[in-house]
């Protein structure tokens, strides 16, 4: 069993976001168990919910694989809001509390706390150059070049940035219905909206937007995506609209970190771009906007098709702490 193996060292990745909390557990060869949970995101969400969902996750990860908490030798968690040292501080400690709770004794592992896009882009190109552009609950896209510098673009938070992202897909998708009803125009999306909030008019839809703290819109993206599969121009215009804004984030980070791509296509090569994140896996619109998007402003980027896993990324940054 593997908890009878005091000698083998076991590594935790973490991938703490705004919906949902995915959790990895290896050795330094395999993988034993992954585990999912609620979102983790401390800024979005607040420490209790954040600490109830981490705590979940890695109690699961270790009962499937019949380790103790404490027996973990490193852990590294990509979060959002983590590049904050206040948010950092925090995320480890209610990590460091799980296992004091359980062996009060123990040496605590290594946990590094590392932004979300932090874990993405180790995911996507190792410690190599690239861009990496998120949309999942929220958006941003960040990049590495050769040299080791580093630039982001958007991400600024769901109230004044993180565009294409769910949150803002499904905020849009409201103004967009609001706009319709205003020039006597129809869209499916008003009576799937609706559907989805359980509301019946467009009065109460207009109040639960509008509500305090404001409703889960992130939730409303794949409704989104059932009234464009439907046909509905709307939320065609939307999909695409996110594919777009993503597509100049991402084209903001290689220009600072390649200003002369203008001139000469080569920097633009040595730069991929990868995409992650709920937005990017769910729909092909984005992806083909997105792609087509950057090929117009950066000819010759080189846009990676597969949708990388941030958790890969946390997972190797743990093993690489030892």
């Amino acid at each position: 069993m593997p908890g009878q193996n005091s000698a083998m060292a076991y590594y935790l990745g973490i991938d703490g976001g705004g919906t949902k909390t995915r959790c990895v557990l290896a050795d330094e060869s395999m993988v034993l168990a992954t585990a999912m949970s609620g979102g983790s995101n401390i800024v979005r969400l607040g420490e209790t919910q954040a600490r109830d969902a981490l705590h979940a996750a890695v109690r699961q990860v270790c009962a499937t694989s019949n380790i103790s908490p404490a027996q973990i030798s490193a852990i590294c968690i990509g979060a959002a809001g983590a590049a904050r040292p206040e948010i950092a501080a925090k995320i480890r400690t209610i990590l460091a509390e799980l296992i004091s709770e359980i062996a009060p004794e123990t040496t605590l592992p290594k946990i590094e706390v590392v932004g979300d896009m932090t874990i993405a882009l180790e995911a996507a190109f190792g410690a190599g150059p690239g861009v990496i552009a998120i949309a999942g609950t929220g958006s941003i896209a960040y990049g590495r070049d050769a040299h080791g510098r580093i630039a982001r673009a958007g991400g600024w938070g769901f109230a004044v940035s993180d565009e294409g992202s769910g949150h803002w897909i499904g905020r849009c998708a409201i103004s967009a219905i609001l706009s319709a009803h205003d020039q006597g125009l129809e869209t499916a999306l008003t009576a799937i909206v609706l559907q989805a909030w359980k509301l019946n008019t467009l009065d109460e839809l207009v109040q639960q937007a509008n509500s305090t703290p404001p409703p889960d819109f992130p939730r409303l993206f794949p409704f989104v995506l059932r009234a464009a599969d439907e046909g509905d121009s709307a939320a065609r215009d939307l999909l695409n609209d996110a594919g777009a804004k993503l597509a100049a984030l991402a084209a903001i980070v290689i220009r600072r970190l390649a200003p002369d791509t203008s001139a000469v296509m080569l920097p633009v090569a040595m730069l991929p771009v990868a995409m992650t994140g709920s937005v990017f896996r769910q729909s092909p619109d984005v992806r083909e906007v997105f792609y087509n998007t950057l090929q117009t402003s950066l000819p010759g980027t080189d846009v990676r098709q597969d949708i990388v896993d941030p958790i890969e990324g946390a997972l190797a940054r743990a093993r690489a702490t030892q």
